[in-house]
């Protein structure tokens, strides 16, 4: 269950932190304290689309924290499957806000938006203030049987993607390989044009790379010539003052002190060694000179190389291996093209068994799908008439879609008629806005039986409703906080008063600042509360006992 959240620099929000508690947690307060608000940072710390717009003015950065208590060990097994794991009993979900972007954790750890809202889903359901509206749509429907039908119907949809996936390859391949006589000769003729192409350079691997380096030093060999000369010329016995005569009457001057003084015998020692040195660099320098030497028949053998190499490049791939790539992709085109029929047939057998794979999965999966589908609709008119929709009469239709998709081929439609006598039509159609939100609470809480989430949000389920379908889905939200912890905004004070635990959310104003505040109410609060909530500004003591007597029924109901 939501341990605790903690919400700073939101909106009107400058830091409010709250325990939540196990059963019905219920939350009111006066239009535009900040309710929605409260139950937004929610939202957003689970994932939820963020603008900076939502910081609170002049904050460098806003923060979401949602600490989790786990006791259950599927949903510990659940979790480990996402690679996270509860330190006793806790996970911490946080989120903190800046200007363009945000950053999520999991226990201190940074994580992507994607591994949060994995982890999210498992912990918690949120359901929006308008959310019962995608009821009519009814692209939305096959998602709530499929929720429904749990594990299994996972496990089916997941062997029916891998197998679309397949399907449309061999689709996509038969249909590119379709081709008439004259396309056919024509796709040969300009094949075996490339592949003849490529095959007359007669490429060598790294040869570009060598060809290269090679015309660098052509094009740069005059200045290189000159150069290297210019160093030969100082170094050997070339001019007349040249380091290699300088050198030996150098050595000539030592030898007279090498025979008399240790010093002067290491300082000799040395001094020819260096002529050594000179003398193999002089040869070196020589070898090197004349490689230099090039003719201009040499250019143009290496230029025009080098252009035909490039120019395949252009055409066939950024470098020669790529290019032997396209050449063998192209011999093995020209070889099916050159075998026509029989690459024709192979394709033909690898779609149609592709295909007879993808029927029988697609039907397979229906058919579990139509099976749960009556328990589902059997559930939810059971529980809509728990809601006060008594003459209830609630279908699912399935259709054939035109082809085959990786859902498989349904499409799903929900039927209803919540009037005796009248006939079923499209629940988009004809259900009003009271009625969505409680068809859609009627989903939450059979899904919510299925799924073991330990929390439900409610942002105003109670849209379009009063009277005595007010106290019907107050006791069912009760029902659901017996079973697992619900946090509900509400403004009927017949669900206000069946909380286990009322908070209240105020917008305080106090040195030229606005912020909201959460209080968490004892009882007789909760019962003025509840007499605001009837009565207004006008709390009389019938409006106080009524209250009261409400809180009461909620005791006896207990």
């Amino acid at each position: 269950m939501l341990h605790s959240l903690h919400v700073k620099n939101l909106a009107l929000i400058d830091e409010v932190e709250v325990d939540f508690k196990p059963g019905l947690n219920i939350l009111t307060g006066e239009t535009g304290a900040g309710k929605s608000i409260l139950l937004g940072s929610v939202d957003l710390a689970l994932g939820g689309r963020y603008n900076s717009d939502i910081l609170r003015a002049g904050a460098p950065y806003g923060l979401v924290e949602l600490t989790f208590y786990i006791d259950n060990e599927n949903l510990n097994q659940e979790l480990s499957k996402v690679d996270v794991t509860c330190e006793e009993g806790f996970i911490v979900l946080s989120r903190r806000l800046m200007d363009g972007r945000s950053i999520s954790k999991i226990n201190g750890e940074t994580v992507n938006i994607n591994q949060l809202q994995k982890v999210a889903d498992l912990l918690i359901n949120v359901h929006g203030q308008h959310e019962h509206q995608t009821l009519r749509s009814k692209k939305n429907h096959l998602t709530f049987v499929d929720d429904y039908g749990g594990e299994k119907v996972a496990n089916l949809k997941a062997e029916v993607q891998r197998l679309y996936r397949d399907y449309r390859l061999k689709k996509k391949s038969l249909e590119e390989a379709d081709l008439d006589e004259a396309s056919r000769k024509k796709e040969i003729s300009f094949l075996e044009f490339e592949i003849n192409e490529i095959e007359a350079a007669a490429l060598k691997s790294l040869e570009d790379e060598e060809l290269e380096e090679e015309y660098r030093r052509m094009v740069n060999g005059k200045k290189l010539t000159e150069n290297t000369e210019q160093a030969y010329y100082y170094t050997s016995s070339g001019s007349e003052a040249n380091v290699s005569d300088l050198l030996s009457r150098a050595i000539s001057s030592l030898a007279q002190v090498e025979r008399f003084d240790e010093k002067g015998a290491q300082l000799y020692q040395q001094l020819v060694e260096i002529d050594s040195l000179l003398n193999d660099f002089n040869h070196e320098l020589s070898d090197y000179e004349k490689s230099l030497e090039f003719s201009k028949e040499d250019f143009l053998n290496t230029e025009n190389r080098l252009n035909l190499i490039n120019h395949l490049k252009a055409k066939y791939g950024k470098s020669i291996a790529d290019i032997e790539a396209y050449l063998s992709a192209c011999q093995v085109k020209l070889e099916k093209l050159q075998n026509y029929e029989g690459y024709i047939s192979g394709l033909k057998k690898e779609y149609e068994a592709a295909k007879d794979k993808i029927e029988i999965a697609s039907t397979k999966l229906s058919d579990y799908r139509k099976e749960i589908a009556k328990e589902f609709s059997k559930a939810i008119c059971y529980s809509l008439k728990d809601l006060n929709i008594l003459d209830v009469k609630f279908e699912i239709e399935f259709n054939n879609t035109e082809s085959y998709t990786s859902e498989g081929v349904d499409q799903v439609e929900f039927y209803i008629s919540t009037n005796l006598g009248e006939p079923i039509k499209p629940l988009g159609s004809v259900a009003s806005g009271g009625e969505l939100s409680r068809i859609m609470l009627a989903i939450k809480t059979l899904l919510a039986d299925k799924e073991e989430v330990g929390t439900m949000i409610f942002d105003e389920i109670d849209a379009g409703i009063s009277g005595v379908t007010a106290r019907k889905v107050a006791s069912k939200l009760q029902i659901i906080g017996n079973k697992c912890q619900v946090i509900c905004i509400t403004h009927l004070p017949q669900i206000a008063a069946m909380a286990d635990v009322h908070y209240l959310i105020v917008k305080c104003t106090s040195e030229n600042k606005t912020e909201t505040k959460i209080i968490h109410l004892n009882e007789d609060e909760s019962i003025k509360e509840l007499a605001r909530i009837l009565g207004g500004d006008n709390i009389t003591d019938s409006v106080l006992a009524t209250a009261k007597e409400m809180k009461n029924i909620k005791k006896d109901s207990d």
